[in-house]
């Protein structure tokens, strides 16, 4: 799927993402950030869609021979953040299912395993 504007790419991942819940996208670091229901589900970067991926969606982008997402491509960062195949782009009912499976990465990661306190 290739889309002339930056900005209308990022419309149509929400409109796409829209079954998920509350889908809004903001503007960072020369990209987009896609949330759903107020959490940071993937990121836009040059025109290509990033999932938020986690132990338990992993292996479905393994499969798919796609990789994580590199902000400086001249290091070796990488972020939780990895390529949607094409194929799963050009399938509305795929991409919705991809799209939960990060969301549900998403929340996993957002939830801090609470620290004991010692003492009591």
């Amino acid at each position: 799927m290739k889309v002339t504007r930056h900005d209308d790419f990022v419309e149509h991942v929400c409109e796409l993402l829209a079954p998920l819940g509350a889908v809004r996208s903001k503007r960072m670091f020369g990209g987009w950030c896609v949330y759903v229901d107020d959490i940071p589900t993937a990121l836009v970067a040059d025109d290509t869609l990033w999932f938020k991926v986690g132990d338990a969606n992993r292996a479905d982008y393994e499969a798919a021979g796609v990789g994580p997402f590199k902000p400086f491509p001249d290091k070796d960062t990488v972020m939780s953040y990895w390529q949607v195949p094409e194929s799963v782009m050009d399938d509305r009912h795929a991409i919705v299912a991809w799209g939960r499976k990060a969301l549900e990465a998403a929340v996993r990661s957002a939830v801090k395993p609470k620290r004991r306190r010692r003492g009591l």
